[in-house]
């Protein structure tokens, strides 16, 4: 079923005034705005690093789990999908979509918390939001008349606020970003869109790696079970395996009619009519019913208690996170075996700011290079390190 919520999305004067770039750009060619700002994503060097960044493991290497950019491409399936159904610009779904993790670091939530941790004792916080727009407006270099990729404002609006509301007291530098306004009900999205996309696929790479059993995922998860009865009853010759892939995708498919249909109704009962009243309210639409929240967090906390603090998933954890601890206090403590190029920015940024940047914008197998190349040295009795390994496709 197709929701009208035209008037509410980003068209006409709002995708005008969420259209403006710092910078010049070239005559439209016949893409819209947020077309041209996926366009410059999906050639960033910082997208392509997605593909050798963690999604949920580490270690136990093989090509069938998802990588950061294989989930991003699912979200941004589930976004456009949603987007579509409820008359929105899904263009600027997609777009926000496949831009929602670029910020995150190598090793997944273990290397954020890591990262994070660090920053702490140098009175500094890590916020992936916050460092994506880092990224798109600064790291990445691929113009001749600027830094950045020269996104819209829409777009960056909704690389910090698709999953948070931040507020002017706290981040005077994101003013020109509607702080205190809820964003875009397409920017709103996301992080739904994301869930969505994530509890599925956990499952699956679960089952694939031997941590996760079927039948044990058929009892302790509600949902999981109503798709699996249903798919068993349409197919009772077929094998386990196929019922349970079939059953994820009707369990990702009612989650996502949910979304639909309940951000629609939300919207009329905020009596809405325009994207100024969806930033006026207290409140974001775009959420599940109460019935269906129930089962995302039901399904989430099984995830959680099984899979991803398993003893098998905590060990990873603990050395992913050693592996970022020691990197940043090598470079904290020999800031001149940084790149060369980074050394301007140390004296704008601070070291441990620029350390933290360095050190986000690696893939796993980049960071654990370093990481075997500094041991080493070391054990051989360097005090400072020349030479490590570098690569300018792994670097900002």
């Amino acid at each position: 079923m197709i929701y009208n919520l035209h008037a509410c999305g980003i068209f006409g004067e709002e995708e005008r005034a969420l259209s403006a770039r710092a910078f010049p750009a070239p005559p439209s060619d016949g893409r819209t705005a947020f077309e041209r700002d996926r366009d410059r994503i999906v050639q960033a060097r910082a997208f392509r690093r997605l593909a050798g960044k963690t999604q949920v493991f580490t270690s136990r290497a093989s090509d069938h789990f998802r990588s950061r950019l294989t989930h991003t491409i699912e979200v941004a399936q589930v976004a456009r999908q949603v987007a579509g159904a409820l008359n929105l610009n899904a263009d600027m779904a997609e777009t926000l979509a496949l831009v929602h993790d670029i910020g995150h670091p190598p090793f997944g939530h273990a290397g954020e918390r890591a990262l994070d941790a660090c920053l702490k004792e140098h009175g500094l916080r890590f916020d992936h939001n916050l460092h994506a727009l880092r990224i798109v407006e600064s790291f990445e270099q691929r113009y001749a008349g600027h830094r950045g990729l020269n996104l819209t404002l829409g777009t960056r609006e909704g690389i910090i606020k698709h999953s948070r509301d931040y507020i002017i007291q706290e981040h005077p530098e994101l003013a020109e970003y509607f702080p205190g306004q809820r964003p875009p009900i397409e920017a709103q999205l996301i992080d739904l869109a994301d869930e969505i996309a994530y509890l599925t696929a956990d499952l699956d790479d679960g089952v694939e790696s031997g941590l996760l059993e079927i039948g044990h995922i058929r009892e302790q998860v509600e949902i999981l079970r109503q798709s699996y009865l249903a798919v068993e009853r349409a197919h009772p010759e077929a094998e386990e395996k196929y019922i349970f892939h079939d059953a994820l995708q009707a369990m990702q498919k009612t989650l996502i009619l949910d979304l639909i249909r309940n951000t629609a109704e939300n919207v009329v009962l905020s009596g809405a009519k325009s994207l100024q009243e969806v930033r006026a309210l207290d409140h974001r639409v775009a959420v599940l019913s109460p019935a269906a929240e129930e089962l995302r967090q039901q399904e989430k906390r099984y995830l959680y208690d099984n899979l991803y603090t398993c003893p098998a998933m905590e060990l990873e954890h603990k050395k992913a996170e050693e592996v970022i601890q020691e990197m940043f206090a090598f470079w904290v403590n020999f800031p001149e075996e940084l790149p060369e190029s980074y050394a301007e920015e140390v004296r704008s940024e601070g070291l441990a700011r620029v350390v933290a940047d360095y050190i986000a914008g690696m893939t796993d197998h980049f960071i654990l290079l370093q990481y075997a190349e500094v041991r080493r040295k070391i054990r051989l009795g360097y005090r400072s390190v020349k030479g490590h390994p570098s690569s300018a496709g792994d670097s900002l």
